[in-house]
């Protein structure tokens, strides 16, 4: 007889996010774009999903797959490149920001391990606090499920080869990634020489984030670890970064909308060796420049945040500080075969601020408006610079300690008619104090030598910007806005060589010096916009611009700037992409980015051709939630340049490569 047997249970899947407040509704009355876990499935590097926002790039045009840490900062609407970045990132609250030099080790943050990122240009006050001069960028990390929850294998040319993945069980998520490639060769054709060799790069990370609620109170601890090993493109320079960090979160959000605590201590440490060499004439060898052999340093902070409601206004309440410590130690001027001098140059920064932020919505009407001030220092400056053979002291230079206190505010206004159409207003204002590596260390990139300065004052930003946009069928928004930056951190021209310096020393034939220098101020404005969509039910579109107009007023610090363009910032970025899905099993995806011109160095002379990239990627969906994949980056092989030596030579991005692999994602 058969055996009616009960009907199946659907399991839903429990998912334990980090503890989080929930954003005041005011969020939306500035400029935000999310990036999704669909954009992050295509595009393993992070840094390259996130330029799915036009106006965000980091300093240069080449991408985390081979660019130096040191040129990995990451900033918002090419108002002005930098290379320790003019926009804070987060994970979760927690700056994952190197504590020395302020860029991003972006292989450390595998986006098989993230849900997503939130990017919210220009409002640099409120909650996120000191870095966030041009925006923020708060990631998500990935929520813990039980079992295997992403995985991506792949291998590509040029001896490329990647894995990642992310798991764990109810409270539990480890994430873990490991990379090798042989590279490419920057420097094409026949300007290549001997000396020119492969940008190298092998790397490997760890996250474990552990929590538990205990009373109604969230417990999270998240632990990480990685390393990346480089080779800069020219025999004898390369560069290994590697670093720790430790997040304590507790939290007892609201049931539901705003309300509840936050209390967060984070400590991150780093350290870079980074070795660069000077070229010569016809790029046929290489001689050793200097050796940064070590740089170790530390980054401490905490922050807590209080929400509430009164009558009709939400409120949120924090205060958050951050100490900085680090000091670089080299070698340097090669002579007869050795280094000769060595130096050691470091110090330390703190920063802390409190604020306020509120947010009032009443039915088509939003506004918010919030305030906060910070108080900043340096101080323990030192560069001390001996001779190797005797170890006789060349150059103690201290420098008097500095602080200050910044006040900034931030406020913004929404009106929706209909959720197609909703008009809104921002003013804000923002401010980055300079980083360790800004402050005390100089720098070598083949003959082009940079100085530091520690007597840099913060950058501070003044902005207002209006927009509309809609969340129908068409999903679409645009803003218009003006910035001005006071006292920007800019590499400035002192002198060319051959000559020889106070400080510096000698400079060859071909190189330039250059110091960081408050450069008066840099003004700007621009309109940007997004949109995205569905033709049918098989083929999604979406598309984004970025137009700036950039210049730089250098006052009297640097007249000779006056009306020129800030180094590293194009005109105007569009991107595009279509995800067509012809077949059930089959999803081919295309991404497209053009870039106008843009200038490796402040007056103007470097100039870099603009570029289109187009990649590509073909799935073919072999379960619910895993595929395999074929993916082509820069299917056109257009030759994008990315850097420019004072001789004329031009250095590329990635040729056309082929990539294949597999994925799972649920």
């Amino acid at each position: 007889m058969p055996v009616d047997l009960p009907p199946p249970h659907d399991v839903e899947a429990v998912v334990v996010y980090a503890p989080r407040l929930a954003p005041l509704a005011g969020e939306a009355a500035f400029d935000a774009v999310q990036i999704g876990p669909e954009i992050l499935k295509i595009n393993p590097r992070l840094d390259e999903a996130l330029k799915q926002s036009p106006g965000l790039s980091l300093f240069r045009r080449t991408g985390s797959g081979a660019a130096n840490p040191t040129t990995q900062g990451l900033s918002l609407r090419s108002i002005a490149g930098s290379g320790a970045g003019r926009a804070l990132v987060t994970l979760d609250g927690a700056p994952v920001n190197d504590p020395f030099g302020g860029w991003v080790i972006w292989t450390a943050l595998p986006a098989e391990g993230l849900d997503g990122a939130t990017i919210v240009r220009g409002a640099g006050a409120g909650p996120y606090g000191a870095g966030a001069l041009t925006g923020v960028v708060a990631l998500q990390e990935r929520g813990a499920v039980d079992g295997l929850a992403a995985l991506d294998v792949s291998a590509g040319e040029r001896g490329s080869y990647r894995a990642a993945v992310s798991g764990g069980g109810p409270g539990v998520l480890l994430t873990a990634s490991a990379e090798t490639s042989d590279g490419y060769t920057p420097v094409r054709g026949a300007q290549r020489g001997a000396a020119d060799q492969p940008l190298t790069l092998q790397d490997e990370s760890f996250a474990f984030r552990v929590q538990h609620e205990i009373n109604g109170i969230q417990a999270a601890a998240r632990l990480g670890a990685y390393e990346e090993r480089r080779g800069a493109g020219l025999i004898g320079a390369r560069s290994i970064a590697s670093g720790a960090s430790a997040t304590f979160t507790l939290a007892k959000p609201a049931a539901e909308g705003v309300g509840g605590w936050r209390l967060q201590a984070w400590a991150r440490a780093s350290d870079l060796a980074n070795s660069s060499v000077a070229v010569a004439a016809g790029r046929a060898t290489t001689t050793p420049a200097n050796d940064q052999y070590a740089t170790p340093a530390q980054g401490y902070g905490v922050n807590a945040a209080l929400q509430g409601v009164l009558g009709l206004v939400e409120w949120e309440a924090g205060v958050d500080g951050r100490l900085t410590t680090g000091v670089e130690h080299e070698r340097f001027r090669y002579i007869n075969g050795a280094y000769t001098m060595g130096r050691d140059a470091g110090g330390q920064t703190t920063v802390a601020g409190v604020y306020l932020d509120t947010s009032l919505d009443q039915g088509p009407w939003l506004l918010t408006a919030g305030a906060r001030v910070d108080a900043w220092g340096n101080s323990n400056a030192n560069r001390h610079e001996y001779t190797l053979a005797t170890g006789a002291t060349t150059l103690n230079q201290s420098t008097p300690d500095a602080s200050g206190t910044t006040p900034t505010a931030r406020a913004g206004i929404r009106y929706t008619f209909t959720p197609d159409l909703w008009l809104r207003g921002a003013a804000y204002a923002g401010f980055r104090p300079p980083t360790l590596n800004e402050l005390y260390r100089p720098f070598r990139v083949g003959n082009d030598v940079t100085e530091a300065n520690p007597t840099l004052r913060p950058e501070t930003l003044q902005g207002i910007e209006a927009g509309a946009g809609g969340d129908g069928p068409v999903r679409w928004s645009a803003t218009l806005f003006y910035n001005r930056v006071e006292d920007p951190i800019t590499n400035v021209t002192v002198g060319v060589g051959p000559a020889t310096f106070p400080t510096a020393g000698f400079i060859p034939a071909g190189g330039t010096l250059r110091q960081r220098q408050n450069a008066g101020k840099i003004n700007a404005y621009g309109l940007e916009g997004e949109a995205s969509g569905e033709f049918a039910a098989t083929l999604a579109w979406r598309a984004a611009f970025s137009a700036t107009h950039a210049r730089v007023d250098g006052g009297s610090t640097a007249p000779q700037l006056t009306g020129l363009r800030p180094a590293q910032a194009p005109d105007l970025t569009v991107t595009g992409g279509l995800d067509w899905r012809p077949l059930e099993r089959l999803t081919l995806s295309a991404d497209a980015r053009y870039e106008s011109v843009r200038y490796d160095d402040d007056q103007n002379t470097r100039r870099l051709a603009p570029g289109v990239e187009v990649d590509a990627r073909a799935a073919w969906r072999i379960a619910p939630s895993s595929e395999v994949y074929v993916a082509v980056d820069n299917l056109g092989d257009a030759g994008i340049v990315t850097a420019q030596t004072a001789d004329g030579i031009n250095s590329y991005a990635q040729p056309r490569t082929f990539r294949v692999g597999f994925a799972y994602r649920r």
